[in-house]
């Protein structure tokens, strides 16, 4: 919501006259002074009348949770413990999921009650990368980095998947970034190369990686910075 539509609707006044309190100075956003009256503010935004303040902000929440093998990316599961099962905070409530992983996959998840901010990381034009790493049956060819790279088509989507970077650390192991997160995408392009894939882990969102002192089923709250980042958010 623009701010001068935002002062006219909490003091009932008109628009023009918001806008005038707004040019002379008398609005302050997160503490500081601002004279542009079509800022837009959220929920999560203090604002200030001549030092009364007439929003308070919302707790504004982004988090990493280590997903353990077996817990379900949901809210609420009748059958098995989910993600906000473990994250012990009196605002979980508010949380969604920014992307989901299989029960079956381990690693990072992110939440999350800031809608901007998880609309940008799942935007398909932003292409934030997520890096996987992979185990597998059978060893891993070399010219299954170029096959990646080239792309599989998917017959059911009637698509090609997009680039991917694969790098082989170990004959039955390797690291995958994906800038894309088509159903069971990882399983299906390693089935085209006559592979099955054996685990699963999450490493990195864009430029964040799950932190190496989160144990399974633990959680941290992310900084400003690190939620800004991770989102490529100037």
């Amino acid at each position: 919501m623009k701010l001068d539509r935002l002062l006219a609707k909490h003091e009932s006044m008109g628009r023009n006259r918001a806008r005038a309190r707004i040019l002379a100075g008398q609005v302050r956003l997160d503490g500081v002074e601002t004279r542009r009256f079509d800022h837009e503010v959220d929920r999560f935004t203090r604002v200030e009348l001549e030092e009364v303040v007439i929003q308070i902000p919302e707790r504004q929440l982004h988090v990493m949770l280590h997903k353990p093998v077996g817990v379900v990316s949901a809210t609420s599961d009748a059958e098995h413990p989910t993600v906000i099962d473990l994250i012990d905070d009196p605002d979980r409530a508010t949380l969604h999921l920014v992307g989901r992983l299989d029960r079956n996959t381990s690693g990072m998840v992110l939440l999350t009650n800031d809608g901007r901010w998880s609309k940008v990381l799942m935007d398909p034009a932003k292409k934030v990368p997520k890096v996987y790493r992979v185990q597998t049956r059978d060893p891993i060819p070399p010219e299954a980095v170029a096959a990646f790279a080239e792309g599989f088509y998917f017959h059911t989507e009637n698509l090609v998947t997009k680039p991917a970077k694969l790098e082989i650390i170990g004959e039955r192991e390797a690291r995958l970034t994906l800038h894309e997160g088509r159903y069971h995408q990882i399983k299906r392009m390693f089935h085209r190369i006559d592979n099955r894939v054996t685990g699963l882990h999450r490493e990195q969102i864009g430029t964040l990686a799950l932190s190496a002192d989160l144990g399974p089923g633990e959680w941290r709250l992310l900084s400003k910075e690190e939620a800004a980042a991770c989102a490529s958010i100037p």
